[in-house]
Protein backbone atom coordinates (compact mmCIF):
# COMPACT_ATOMS: atom_id res chain seq x y z
CA UNK A 1 0.00 0.00 0.00
CA UNK A 2 1.22 3.20 -1.05
CA UNK A 3 1.93 6.05 1.78
CA UNK A 4 -0.18 9.09 1.81
CA UNK A 5 1.51 11.68 0.11
CA UNK A 6 0.76 15.58 1.42
CA UNK A 7 1.03 18.73 -0.17
CA UNK A 8 2.37 21.74 1.22
CA UNK A 9 2.38 25.53 -0.32
CA UNK A 10 4.52 28.20 0.38
CA UNK A 11 3.24 31.13 0.34
CA UNK A 12 4.44 35.11 0.90
CA UNK A 13 4.95 38.48 -1.22
CA UNK A 14 8.88 39.44 -2.22
CA UNK A 15 11.50 38.84 -0.73
CA UNK A 16 9.45 36.60 1.80
CA UNK A 17 12.56 33.92 1.67
CA UNK A 18 10.20 31.15 0.61
CA UNK A 19 12.88 29.42 -1.65
CA UNK A 20 15.15 28.82 1.82
CA UNK A 21 12.44 27.28 3.85
CA UNK A 22 11.50 25.49 1.34
CA UNK A 23 14.88 23.69 0.57
CA UNK A 24 15.01 24.01 4.80
CA UNK A 25 12.06 21.69 5.24
CA UNK A 26 12.56 19.68 2.33
CA UNK A 27 16.02 18.42 4.47
CA UNK A 28 14.40 17.63 7.32
CA UNK A 29 11.55 15.77 6.37
CA UNK A 30 13.78 13.61 4.10
CA UNK A 31 16.05 13.18 7.28
CA UNK A 32 12.91 11.57 8.65
CA UNK A 33 12.80 9.19 5.51
CA UNK A 34 10.23 10.46 3.52
CA UNK A 35 10.07 11.00 -0.22
CA UNK A 36 9.76 14.80 -1.14
CA UNK A 37 9.56 16.62 -3.95
CA UNK A 38 10.16 20.78 -4.18
CA UNK A 39 8.40 22.63 -7.56
CA UNK A 40 7.39 26.18 -7.73
CA UNK A 41 5.12 28.30 -9.31
CA UNK A 42 4.74 29.45 -11.83
CA UNK A 43 6.43 26.48 -13.56
CA UNK A 44 6.69 23.33 -12.19
CA UNK A 45 6.45 21.86 -15.84
CA UNK A 46 8.29 21.74 -18.77
CA UNK A 47 5.15 23.64 -20.12
CA UNK A 48 4.88 25.75 -17.02
CA UNK A 49 8.63 26.67 -17.15
CA UNK A 50 7.96 28.33 -20.59
CA UNK A 51 5.12 30.33 -19.52
CA UNK A 52 7.13 31.66 -16.42
CA UNK A 53 9.76 33.44 -18.71
CA UNK A 54 6.40 35.14 -19.83
CA UNK A 55 5.56 36.12 -16.73
CA UNK A 56 8.44 37.43 -14.28
CA UNK A 57 10.53 38.96 -16.99
CA UNK A 58 9.96 42.37 -18.89
CA UNK A 59 7.85 45.77 -17.95
CA UNK A 60 5.57 46.18 -15.28
CA UNK A 61 2.57 46.82 -17.74
CA UNK A 62 3.79 43.54 -20.14
CA UNK A 63 0.51 41.47 -19.22
CA UNK A 64 -3.58 43.17 -18.32
CA UNK A 65 -4.16 41.42 -15.57
CA UNK A 66 -6.92 39.10 -16.63
CA UNK A 67 -4.71 37.81 -19.42
CA UNK A 68 -1.76 37.36 -16.42
CA UNK A 69 -4.30 35.50 -14.79
CA UNK A 70 -5.07 33.25 -17.70
CA UNK A 71 -1.25 32.57 -18.35
CA UNK A 72 -0.79 31.82 -14.77
CA UNK A 73 -3.77 28.86 -14.19
CA UNK A 74 -2.51 27.51 -17.36
CA UNK A 75 0.66 26.81 -16.12
CA UNK A 76 -0.89 25.98 -12.87
CA UNK A 77 -3.28 23.29 -15.04
CA UNK A 78 -0.08 21.69 -16.66
CA UNK A 79 1.88 21.77 -12.98
CA UNK A 80 -0.72 20.22 -11.07
CA UNK A 81 -1.48 17.65 -13.76
CA UNK A 82 2.48 16.68 -14.89
CA UNK A 83 3.76 17.22 -11.54
CA UNK A 84 2.14 17.46 -8.34
CA UNK A 85 -1.01 14.87 -9.04
CA UNK A 86 1.81 11.96 -10.01
CA UNK A 87 4.31 13.02 -6.40
CA UNK A 88 1.03 12.85 -4.53
CA UNK A 89 -0.50 9.46 -6.36
CA UNK A 90 3.25 8.14 -5.69
CA UNK A 91 2.78 8.51 -1.75
CA UNK A 92 5.72 11.71 -1.63
CA UNK A 93 5.26 15.09 0.05
CA UNK A 94 5.56 18.05 -2.51
CA UNK A 95 7.14 21.22 -1.33
CA UNK A 96 5.65 24.18 -4.03
CA UNK A 97 7.20 27.45 -3.81
CA UNK A 98 3.31 29.40 -4.75
CA UNK A 99 0.16 28.00 -5.74
CA UNK A 100 -3.49 29.24 -6.34
CA UNK A 101 -3.46 31.66 -3.78
CA UNK A 102 -0.35 33.75 -4.84
CA UNK A 103 -2.99 34.18 -7.88
CA UNK A 104 -5.87 35.26 -5.41
CA UNK A 105 -3.31 37.14 -3.67
CA UNK A 106 -1.47 39.44 -6.72
CA UNK A 107 -4.17 39.36 -9.68
CA UNK A 108 -6.91 39.99 -6.98
CA UNK A 109 -5.97 42.05 -4.29
CA UNK A 110 -2.80 43.23 -5.76
CA UNK A 111 -4.27 44.34 -9.29
CA UNK A 112 -8.23 44.16 -8.59
CA UNK A 113 -9.51 41.62 -10.09
CA UNK A 114 -12.72 40.30 -9.00
CA UNK A 115 -12.20 37.24 -6.65
CA UNK A 116 -15.31 35.16 -8.30
CA UNK A 117 -13.67 35.28 -11.74
CA UNK A 118 -10.68 34.06 -9.88
CA UNK A 119 -12.00 31.06 -7.94
CA UNK A 120 -13.67 29.65 -11.32
CA UNK A 121 -9.86 29.72 -12.93
CA UNK A 122 -8.51 28.23 -10.24
CA UNK A 123 -11.14 25.41 -10.07
CA UNK A 124 -10.77 25.03 -13.96
CA UNK A 125 -6.72 24.87 -13.03
CA UNK A 126 -6.39 22.56 -10.19
CA UNK A 127 -9.46 20.54 -9.75
CA UNK A 128 -9.63 19.31 -6.62
CA UNK A 129 -6.49 19.21 -6.05
CA UNK A 130 -6.19 21.44 -2.54
CA UNK A 131 -2.88 21.63 -0.11
CA UNK A 132 -2.98 20.21 3.04
CA UNK A 133 -1.13 22.95 4.95
CA UNK A 134 -0.35 26.60 3.69
CA UNK A 135 2.48 28.32 5.33
CA UNK A 136 2.14 32.05 4.42
CA UNK A 137 5.89 33.71 4.91
CA UNK A 138 4.60 37.11 5.93
CA UNK A 139 7.03 40.14 6.20
CA UNK A 140 6.84 44.40 5.64
CA UNK A 141 6.99 44.69 2.28
CA UNK A 142 9.16 47.48 2.77
CA UNK A 143 11.65 44.81 4.06
CA UNK A 144 10.90 42.09 2.07
CA UNK A 145 11.51 44.36 -0.99
CA UNK A 146 14.56 45.15 -0.16
CA UNK A 147 15.71 41.71 0.21
CA UNK A 148 14.73 40.92 -3.05
CA UNK A 149 16.48 43.67 -4.65
CA UNK A 150 19.64 42.77 -2.87
CA UNK A 151 19.11 39.28 -3.83
CA UNK A 152 19.49 40.77 -7.80
CA UNK A 153 18.54 37.56 -8.81
CA UNK A 154 16.45 38.80 -12.37
CA UNK A 155 12.54 37.56 -12.61
CA UNK A 156 11.82 41.00 -10.71
CA UNK A 157 9.20 41.91 -12.62
CA UNK A 158 6.96 42.21 -9.84
CA UNK A 159 9.52 43.49 -7.65
CA UNK A 160 9.03 46.45 -9.82
CA UNK A 161 5.65 47.14 -9.07
CA UNK A 162 4.71 50.22 -6.67
CA UNK A 163 4.75 49.58 -2.73
CA UNK A 164 1.09 50.30 -2.40
CA UNK A 165 0.66 46.82 -4.84
CA UNK A 166 2.70 44.79 -2.03
CA UNK A 167 0.84 46.31 0.51
CA UNK A 168 -2.24 45.34 -0.76
CA UNK A 169 -1.53 41.66 -1.53
CA UNK A 170 0.42 41.31 2.00
CA UNK A 171 -3.75 42.38 2.98
CA UNK A 172 -4.97 39.56 0.58
CA UNK A 173 -2.72 37.05 1.91
CA UNK A 174 -3.89 37.54 5.44
CA UNK A 175 -7.27 37.63 3.99
CA UNK A 176 -7.40 34.57 2.41
CA UNK A 177 -5.35 33.10 6.04
CA UNK A 178 -7.91 34.58 8.11
CA UNK A 179 -10.59 32.91 5.56
CA UNK A 180 -9.40 28.88 5.94
CA UNK A 181 -7.53 29.08 9.47
CA UNK A 182 -7.65 24.86 9.20
CA UNK A 183 -5.57 24.98 6.12
CA UNK A 184 -3.21 28.17 6.79
CA UNK A 185 -0.74 28.99 9.44
CA UNK A 186 0.77 32.54 9.71
CA UNK A 187 4.29 32.59 9.68
CA UNK A 188 6.43 35.32 10.95
CA UNK A 189 9.07 35.75 8.46
CA UNK A 190 10.33 38.99 9.84
CA UNK A 191 12.53 36.78 11.88
CA UNK A 192 16.07 35.35 11.13
CA UNK A 193 16.39 32.48 8.60
CA UNK A 194 16.67 29.67 12.07
CA UNK A 195 13.65 30.86 13.92
CA UNK A 196 11.41 31.05 10.54
CA UNK A 197 12.32 27.39 9.99
CA UNK A 198 11.73 26.33 13.40
CA UNK A 199 7.97 28.12 13.33
CA UNK A 200 7.60 26.24 9.67
CA UNK A 201 8.50 22.83 11.39
CA UNK A 202 6.19 23.48 14.22
CA UNK A 203 3.49 23.95 11.92
CA UNK A 204 4.39 21.16 10.36
CA UNK A 205 4.29 19.16 13.12
CA UNK A 206 1.10 20.33 14.66
CA UNK A 207 -0.84 19.98 11.61
CA UNK A 208 0.26 17.13 9.53
CA UNK A 209 2.09 15.01 12.07
CA UNK A 210 5.57 14.86 10.64
CA UNK A 211 8.75 15.42 12.15
CA UNK A 212 8.47 14.35 15.47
Amino acid sequence: MTAQGRFITLEGGEGAGKSTQIRLLAEALRAEGRQVVTTREPGGSAGAEEIRSLLVNGSVGRWLPVSEAMLLSAARHDHVQRTILPALGAGQWVLCDRFADSTIAYQGYGHGLALDLLFRLRDIAVGDTRPDLTLILDVDPAIGLARAAARNGGEDRYEQMKLDFHRRLRDGYLAIAAAEPDRCAIINAGNGIDVIQADIRQAVRDRLGALR
